[in-house]
């Protein structure tokens, strides 16, 4: 039988995608007075993989993503994923979405993405929200799924990721440097 035990130290991510008129750096200040500093980012990219949203926000969609500086628990995704509905809901026009924000947690070996949308490869994981493994991290490098979304397996998307994902390493091995100095000290 195995053990119950607290899961590593990950990293918000969270995928911002708008309108060309939305001024981004007011909505990442926004987010940065919720969430704390962001470490890294990428873009704002044109957002062209996909017309999914385009009836709903318009064409000429840009997209940009971020991860936050400090950690998160696992368990606060689906809190974060209601909070951030309400902020696409108070920015709307017209009735339609202005920004599309979907949070999730970057870990060591994998991306998850929350999302309140019930498919086989997603897991609920409460307040109506499901979470979903969108890549995993094997032998150096991300890899995808067959339902991993197209902007997610683009190669700078990817690059940007695994300088996250490095960050997140570095932090969380010193981190257990230090807690293990600690534990010498008891």
């Amino acid at each position: 039988m195995g053990a119950a035990g607290k899961p590593l130290q990950t990293k918000l991510f969270l995928a911002i995608m708008f309108q060309p008129q939305v001024n981004i750096q007011d909505v990442v200040d926004m987010l940065q007075k919720t969430f704390g500093p962001v470490e890294c980012s990428y873009g704002p990219i044109a957002f062209t993989f996909t017309k999914y949203y385009e009836e709903e926000m318009g064409d000429r969609l840009r997209k940009m993503y971020v991860s936050f500086a400090g950690p998160v628990e696992r368990e606060a995704l689906p809190g974060i994923k209601v909070f951030t509905n309400g902020l696409e809901r108070d920015r709307m026009a017209n009735g339609k979405r202005t920004i599309n924000l979907d949070p999730g947690y970057l870990a060591q070996d994998k991306l998850v993405l929350a999302t309140t949308k019930d498919f086989y490869q997603r897991l609920y994981l409460g307040q109506g929200i499901y979470g979903e493994v969108t890549l995993h991290f094997q032998k150096g490098r991300f890899r995808y799924f067959s339902w991993t979304y197209p902007d997610y397996s683009d190669p700078p998307f990817l690059k940007f990721l695994t300088k996250a994902r490095a960050r997140l390493v570095k932090e969380f091995r010193s981190e257990s440097a230090v807690d293990r100095r600690h534990e010498k000290i008891k």
